[in-house]
This record gives C-alpha cells, structure tokens and sequence, in this order.
C-alpha cells in the first residue's frame, strides 16, 4: 500500500516539481486511497490466482467490494482536488475535469501497487484483507496513510530498514 500513493504522485506529477510539491494533508491522501482501493483489491485478485476463489481478494462482486466502492465514490471529489493539488495544473485543468480520469488513474495505479506483489505473498495479503474486513474501508484507508506517515518519519529519522520507501508528499503526522 505505501506504493500507492508514490505511484499516483508519479503518474500525475512533472519530474521537476517533485521537490516543491505540497504535502497532502491526512485527508487527501485518505481520499486518494479510498479511490484507488477497489482497483487494487480487484488486480490483486487477479494476481493471487492461487488462492481460493471464495477469497475476499478473489471476488470480483458483492457486498466487500460494494462497500469499498461506494466509499470511493463518496471520496472521488476530495482525491480530485488533492491530485489537483499537487499535479501540474494542464494535468487538473485537462485530465482531472474529464469524465474519465479516474479510470484512467486508478487503470494505471491498481497494476503499478500489485505488480510488485509476488504469488508467495498472497496468503498474507488474504490474512490481513480477512482480519481487516470487518472495518470500514476508511478505517483501512486511515491506516494506509498513518503508516505511509510513520513509514516517512522513520525514513527522516535514517531507519535502514525503510530507506527504500519513496519519498511522499504526505504531510508528517505532526503537519496534518
């Protein structure tokens, strides 16, 4: 999850303004998480063929995924206006605006996050997606980005074990 969001600030992002990019507040970058999340749940079903197909990750429709996508209707708006905010703004003013961004973004993204994702992890992704189902996904989205927030500090404060988390421009828990 924590290359979620260093996906979707490449994708929308000009290589040179990754430097002064604004950080994204708790919020907005919750928001982002909660519109990518059905994507990436449904990619990694199609990645983790070795599990079985009552696999929450697995499924393709019903009330986990109804869920997970209700909320990322409800958050569209909001993950909008924090990819505006840190996107070039002929990507907001041209992309952002369109009916089909964000397909288009979480098309990209949902791939970019599950690529990485190897066939022997699959079963602790469908551990911590069942222990997990039971919250609200913006329970799930608030603990994404509380962990991309620790994950950040971490990599400031110089931990080895985090030093090839990318650098996001999610604001430090003390800047929410």
């Amino acid at each position: 999850m924590r290359r979620f969001l260093a996906a979707l600030v490449l994708l929308t992002l000009p290589s040179t303004a990754l430097a002064q990019t604004p950080c994204l507040k708790r919020a907005e970058a919750e928001a982002i998480t909660l519109v990518a999340l059905p994507d990436i749940i449904l990619e990694t079903g199609r990645v983790c063929t070795s599990l079985p197909a009552t696999s929450l990750v697995r499924r393709t429709s019903g009330p986990f995924l109804d869920r997970y996508q209700a909320e990322a209707d409800r958050a569209w708006p909001a993950a909008r206006a924090a990819i505006a905010k840190l996107s070039d703004p002929r990507v907001s003013m041209l992309l952002l605006q369109s009916e089909y961004a964000r397909p288009l973004i979480t098309a990209l993204i949902a791939p970019q996050i599950v690529g990485r994702v190897q066939t022997s992890d699959c079963g602790t992704i469908d551990r911590l997606v069942t222990l997990l189902e039971p919250l609200a996904p913006r329970n799930i989205a608030g603990i994404v980005v509380a962990s991309l927030q620790h994950l950040k500090s971490e990599k400031a404060r110089g931990t080895a074990a985090v030093r090839d988390v990318p650098d996001l421009p999610v604001c430090s828990a003390a800047e929410r």
